[in-house]
């Protein structure tokens, strides 16, 4: 392709599109006009110019071709979930996650007729059991598993341990050893309220914990270990691909810190933070721009979730809509057509940068005020995290921060009271824990119990 129709024209200096904004506003002021704050600190720009970067971008490698479309399963019942699995997987899914709830489970009936060469699996353990671990050991020798197993993820969300901290981080050196692979649970951090920056800086002071525990222990461990990252994707569109490229820029840095080969996996699912019981049917726009983030971000593997997830069980008609829309955004909206779309945007370069620049300085924080563990016991990480959850929530309650159907243009007419198979709303257990846990809550529920007393 000739460049001489370029040559016609004369390079304009991004002072010069400024001065013509300028002009346009006709005595407007520019940053109080077009300049908005996010609520990382990110001051967003009307537009963005080359001059905006001021290096070559450090290579993220975003590959979008090759993601994985996950099926997320509760197994209740084997034999059960295998047939909901085989379903799914002759539906289009390449991917299953299996959540197990308990070591009765039968792994042999779980992934029975199901071809482990073509599909991988991804096993979510809610219990720790090196006698269960052995037993996926054993298939992981000849197919493509990933152990979601995060002992920390289990401290921060439930406030305990499974047994307690020597012993989940001896059966944790265990998982390593027999399964390179475990998992860094980050979803938990976005669905309880933390901005951008706190979820990747919290990240990598988790996966830091485990990296330096690894270190000091396993040095025998020369074989590649898979870090499955769990990412909610929310719905700040551009913010949520720069957010998974900075995460990835990230993880590059502190890996080459640490002897052993770590490989990072992300596995990426919509938010539940700003999903709704009324008007649910936007729930499924909602979750089609988060999945095209997540695309365009890298992500390896997406389980997207179901519009009516939050207040239903699982059923046939929601999973195969949450299914179809990863299959026509792979084949018929061509975001597999070029591997790394988002590369070389100024708009998103400069949002990956100033994420990564400002989750840097947050992890450096709190690795030298004594770690991330240390954090989460004396309760910074969930005050901090709280904080930003409660400015969110007077940004939604304030109509700042819109929630279509909820706080915007509501169905006056549309009763769920009687629709309602699972509980939608935090549930407060009182029981005595090691550390405040962090809590996951939806922007709309304060909202919707209103809404329901009233039906």
């Amino acid at each position: 392709m000739s460049n001489s129709l370029f040559n016609e024209f004369e390079p304009v200096s991004a002072k010069q599109w400024k001065q013509k904004i300028q002009f346009d506003l006709k005595g407007a002021d520019y940053n109080d006009a077009l300049v908005w704050t996010s609520n990382e600190g990110i001051q967003v720009k009307p537009f963005y110019h080359a001059e905006d970067i001021t290096a070559i971008p450090k290579t993220v490698k975003t590959k979008t071709n090759g993601f994985k479309i996950c099926e997320t399963l509760f197994v209740a019942n084997a034999k059960n979930a295998n047939t909901k699995a085989q379903t799914a997987i002759l539906s289009g899914a390449n991917s299953i996650k299996f959540i197990i709830p308990s070591k009765t489970i039968s792994l042999e009936e779980l992934l029975k007729d199901i071809n482990l060469n073509d599909v991988a699996i991804h096993f979510q353990l809610q219990f720790l059991s090196l006698e269960y671990l052995n037993i996926v050991s054993k298939i992981s020798k000849t197919s493509k598993i990933y152990i979601h197993t995060d002992i920390i993820g289990q401290l921060a969300k439930s406030g305990n341990w499974f047994f307690n901290l020597k012993e989940d981080f001896l059966k944790f050196k265990s998982t390593i050893t027999h399964l390179n692979s475990f998992s860094i649970h980050t979803d938990l951090y976005q669905n309880a309220g933390a901005n951008m920056v706190q979820q990747l800086a919290y990240a990598m002071a988790h996966a830091n914990e485990y990296f330096n525990y690894i270190e000091n222990t396993s040095k025998e461990i020369t074989s590649k270990t898979n870090i499955v990252f769990n990412v909610a994707i929310g719905s700040n569109y551009f913010f949520e691909i720069a957010k998974l490229r900075a995460l990835k820029l990230l993880f590059n840095t502190l890996k080459k810190e640490y002897l052993a080969d770590y490989n990072c996996h992300i596995f990426a699912t919509p938010s539940k933070r700003n999903k709704a019981i009324y008007d649910y049917n936007t729930n499924m726009l909602r979750t089609t721009t988060e999945c095209m983030s997540a695309i365009l971000g890298g992500a390896d593997t997406i389980s997207n979730l179901p519009y009516d997830a939050v207040f239903k069980k699982h059923n046939n008609f929601g999973a195969r809509i949450a299914r179809n829309q990863l299959l026509i955004l792979k084949h018929e909206s061509y975001f597999t057509a070029v591997n790394n779309p988002s590369d070389g945007s100024y708009y998103i370069e400069s949002l990956t940068e100033q994420l990564a620049e400002k989750a840097l300085i947050l992890f450096k924080d709190i690795e030298a005020n004594g770690g991330f563990l240390k954090q989460l016991k004396n309760g910074t990480i969930q005050r901090k995290i709280k904080e930003s959850a409660n400015k969110e929530q007077e940004q939604f309650n304030t109509g700042n921060e819109v929630v279509l159907g909820s706080n915007k243009h509501p169905n006056t007419d549309d009763k769920m009271k009687d629709n309602l198979e699972i509980y939608p709303f935090v549930k407060v257990e009182k029981r005595k824990t090691l550390i405040a846990p962090i809590i996951e809550k939806r922007l709309t529920e304060n909202l919707e119990q209103e809404r329901l007393k009233k039906e």
